[in-house]
């Protein structure tokens, strides 16, 4: 028997969506304020397995056709080579450098290398997350 969970699935649309808003605001607020890359993350991947619980697993996946492994595997990536990159223009490892430009819409605006790495940082706690979660699900069931 089917369990009728059209107000979970419903009332997941509108939290996912502001899940997400806040994650990305945790996300961009880090490097001035508390928040960055793993709460950002962290928040994020809650969105998603938000998503998981309240539809099925291969609904999800055809909306969202991500191998979390490989997203994971990005992110860790991002995260090494800013800090590879750094040694490309003869300073120390993991240094930072930031630079103020003006966008056309959001006038100037800092504009950093640790936000890169922080990218490399949620990717990673999103991609780890969610994997372990599809993993232990995947065992349970």
């Amino acid at each position: 028997m089917k369990i009728n969970d059209v107000i979970l699935r419903t009332i997941s649309r509108i939290v996912v969506f502001i899940i997400l808003t806040f994650g990305v605001y945790l996300f961009l607020s880090g490097h001035n304020t508390p928040g960055g890359g793993f709460i950002g993350g962290l928040v994020l991947a809650s969105a998603i397995v938000l998503l998981y619980l309240s539809t099925d697993i291969e609904t999800v996946k055809k909306s969202l056709p991500l191998d979390f492994k490989y997203v994971a595997a990005f992110g860790v990536l991002l995260a090494t080579s800013t800090g590879f990159g750094s040694i490309l223009f003869g300073v120390p490892f993991m240094s930072q450098t930031f630079a103020y430009f003006d966008l056309p819409i959001f006038g100037e605006t800092e504009l950093t290398t640790v936000t890169i790495f922080e990218a490399g940082v949620a990717l990673t706690v999103v991609g780890v997350l969610v994997t372990i979660i599809l993993s232990i699900s995947e065992d349970g069931g």
